[in-house]
Order: structure tokens, then sequence, then C-alpha cells
């Protein structure tokens, strides 16, 4: 749907985060006349009307009889549509669409297809995934445009000029079924892995799957970058697509530390700027990418060089009295803190982990732990005791130390205690969202910087975002 076709339609918006701001000022911007409401929380009223400038009905009562007043209702992405609100509404004929549908609508053909647009999406790794593929695009003379969940919501870059010549779009489960919902047709789309997350918001395992899979199997991409690594991604079939395969031998991959392309050796990843194997697993996908875009990979690759890291994403703080501090709060699944803890092998490790209690199940993480296990564990947040239960037996049987915080300082002080002073790594990795304890991950990224001793303004910035 256009922003056009909803003139003369009853719309609302539901949410006024970054994302529900965005929408808002697009569509006053194309659509002056249009007549909005807002449903938001109380706390968040006085500020939506003087940011509207009184433009904005504001409604804090949510009800499925509220929403089915709309002929459709604009939602920001962390608003699940099967909320039991939403789901009566849309029985009663309302549709609600997000901000990342409005946006590949705008900028589809009339044939649906959205002519060199990357959208990247996965349960880790996409952003930092996203911005390597915009920096190499860069680096090869392109103007480049970065947004989507990376931290720039779409519609804030609705109509760049001059436009870009390529766009690296991040996407979240939250938003890849709009890519179907709109009708537009990425040019590539690469999915990076499927582990089990945001089980709260998609209600079950398996309709997380389905979502985050939309992008490629509803979306019907002109490529499909998928990874041979993965099981669920080796079980799709994808006819309307051309399906490229890295993390095999046919392809993209990686020999130790050297990126392959087939047989042939292209770069030794071992001096980037690139956290972590998996990250660097990642650039297989990001030169598949490229060669899908008809650009010559293979001489890019070394333009890594210059990449640089994003913040809370196994993000080295600096180091206090022989301890060095790493920030990876954007983990929010136990297998990546499980990835997070294979790129400090064999050093001394205080690992936290724990947050939000969405019902993920840390029992592969139990079972890791049996013999790749850092020296201490702190547990915390709402599902820490459920970890911490889980974690006790190997505890006990001497496999590492193991303690339990409430909250993140306290965590903080056990990690810098339980080092005992002879230096190591406090790992923020919690596996888990921050939601309850934070506003979110960057939030949750700060204040841990804060804790270490380091200044969190000069941590937090993501470089690249826009269009440049």
């Amino acid at each position: 749907m256009r922003i056009s076709q909803l003139e003369g339609k009853r719309v609302a918006l539901w949410g006024w985060g970054r994302e529900g701001r965005a929408a808002f000022h697009a569509l006053r911007e194309r659509l002056p006349g249009l007549p909005l409401t807002l449903f938001c929380p109380q706390a968040e009223a006085a500020a939506a009307r003087a940011e509207s400038a009184g433009a904005l009905q504001v409604e804090s009562a949510v009800t499925g009889e509220a929403l089915a007043r709309f002929d459709v209702v604009v939602k920001s992405p962390g608003i699940s549509p099967y909320m039991p609100e939403a789901l009566q509404a849309q029985a009663r004929g309302t549709q609600f669409i997000g901000g990342t549908s409005l946006w590949f609508s705008e900028h589809a053909r009339a044939d649906g297809r959205l002519p060199d647009t990357v959208c990247v999406t996965g349960t880790k790794g996409k952003s930092t995934t996203t911005s390597l593929l915009a920096h190499l695009l860069r680096a090869a003379g392109h103007r480049t445009g970065l947004a989507g969940n990376i931290g720039l919501p779409l519609l804030e870059v609705l109509d760049p000029q001059p436009a870009p010549e390529y766009w690296a779009v991040e996407l979240s489960s939250y938003q890849t079924g709009e890519v179907a919902r709109s009708g537009a047709r990425p040019d590539v789309a690469v999915v990076l892995n499927i582990f089990p997350e945001h089980l709260d918001w998609h209600g079950s395992e398996q309709r997380y799957i389905d979502d985050k899979l939309a992008l490629v199997t509803a979306g019907h991409p002109r490529v499909a970058v998928l990874n041979a690594a993965d099981a669920h991604l080796r079980a799709l079939q994808l006819p309307h697509s051309q399906v490229v395969w890295f993390n095999q031998p046919a392809g993209w991959h990686m020999v130790g530390e050297v990126v392959h392309r087939g047989a042939q050796p292209v770069f030794d990843t071992s001096d980037t700027p690139l956290p972590g194997r998996h990250n660097r697993g990642n650039l297989c996908a990001v030169l598949a990418a490229l060669e899908a875009l008809g650009l010559d990979a293979v001489a890019l690759a070394p333009a890594v060089r210059g990449f640089r890291p994003l913040p809370n994403r196994l993000q080295l703080l600096g180091e206090r009295d022989g301890v060095r501090w790493v920030n990876d709060s954007i983990s929010t699944t136990p297998h990546a803190s499980l990835a997070a803890l294979d790129c400090f092998a064999g050093q001394r490790i205080a690992l936290l982990v724990g947050g939000h209690d969405r019902g993920v199940d840390w029992h592969d993480f139990a079972t890791h732990m049996r013999d790749n296990a850092p020296l201490e564990i702190v547990t915390m947040g709402a599902n820490g005791p459920r970890i911490h239960a889980l974690l006790q037996p190997l505890a006990d049987a001497g496999r590492f130390g193991l303690h339990a915080a409430g909250d993140l300082p306290h965590a903080v002080e056990q990690a810098r205690a339980a080092l005992g002073g002879q230096g190591g790594v406090v790992l923020l990795s919690p596996g888990a969202p921050s939601f309850g304890a934070y506003r979110d991950y960057v939030a949750r990224g700060r204040h841990f910087a804060e804790l270490a001793g380091f200044d969190p303004d000069s941590i937090s910035a993501i470089p690249g975002l826009g269009v440049a």
C-alpha cells in the first residue's frame, strides 16, 4: 500500500517510538490533510501532542473495538499483530501495516521489483552484515543507503536527494513479513541463520521461523543468498528466486581465517576488525550479495579492513586493571552468547547472562557448558533464576563458578570480584532482551560501559547510518 492510497481512509498510528514518529512525519508530509489518531501509553501522550503540534488525536486505551474503528493501523514493529486486540480488529476488517511496508511500496517499480535493494535478516549477525555490505558498496564508490532495523527507520529516509545507487536494509523478524505484504520484491535477500527468538511476539517457534523466512518465501527476491550451514534454510524450496549458497565449498566460504570463493583463496580475515568467527563467516554472505548485484566481490573484499565495528556487538570497551570489558548487549539468544564465548576461548572469562524471560530454551547452552564453559558465569534478570537452576549441577561438579545477581550493577560487581584481580574478560552477552530493566539493548550497553568505567557516549554511535 502506497501512502497516497491512505487518502480518504480512517487511519491510526499505534506506537510513538522512533518508528511511530517517523510514520507520523512521513504521512503528514505526503497527506497533510489526513486525520490521524495515535494509540500510545499515557506517559507518552503529552510528548506526542507537543511534537505533532496538536495534529494527532491521542488515545491510550487500546482495545479491539477501538482499533476496529479504523481502516488502516500503521503499527510500530515492536507491537505484535498477534495480540488479541489486533486479531479482534483484523477480524472486523482493519488492516495492519508498518512503516517498512509503506517504504517498500513507495520504492517498488510497477512490476513490484526493488532494483538494487539488498535486505538482510537472520537471528544473529544481521546488523554487522548489513553495515559491512554498505561499507563495501561505498568503498566501491557507490552512494548507498544504510537503514532499517539497524537504527534508522526507513520512513526517515523516504525520499533522499540525490537518491542512492544501492540500499542496504536490515530487517528484523517483526518486519520481514512487511516486505511480502507490500507486494514489493527485493533485488537480493540475505538470510544468515535461524534460531528461536522473540517467541513472545510471534507466539510460537514455528511462527517465528515462518515470519522470518517470509522475506524469501513470500517476498520472492530476484536472488536469495542463504547460509548452507543452517538446517532451516537448507530445507527451503524457492522456485521464484535464484538461490545462492554461502558457507559451502562451491561458493563463498571460510577455510580457517581465509575467505574462499570455491577453491580460490581470496582474503585473509585474521587482521580485520570483524568481531567473532561468525561475523567473519558472514562476510561470505556479503560477498555473495555483492556478486548478485553484478559487482566484483573479489576485488572489494580487502576493503573490509577499513570497516568500523558496530556498538553493542562484541564491542571491546577497553581495559581496566588488567580486565578487558566487552559489550555484547545486542545478544538476545543463548546461541549468540555461545558465539560470543567462542571469540574469547582459552581466556579467563566472566560471562554475564540473563534478562527478559520470553520462554526461550537454555538447555542447549547448558550442554555446551559441559566442555566449553567460561571461568565464571553470573546470571541476572527475570530469567536469571531459571538459567541458574539449569547450570547449578554443572557448577556443583566444578565446571565453572556460578553466581546470581539481581541486576546489572550487581552482576558487574560479582564478575569483577570473581576474576580475583588476576585479569581476564568481563563479557556482557545476556542471551536475552533488555525489556523491563532497560528501554532497549543500547541503554543496557551504555549502563554496562558506565559501570565498567567508560564514557557511554563514546561507544554508542553506529557508523555509516543514512545515505552516503
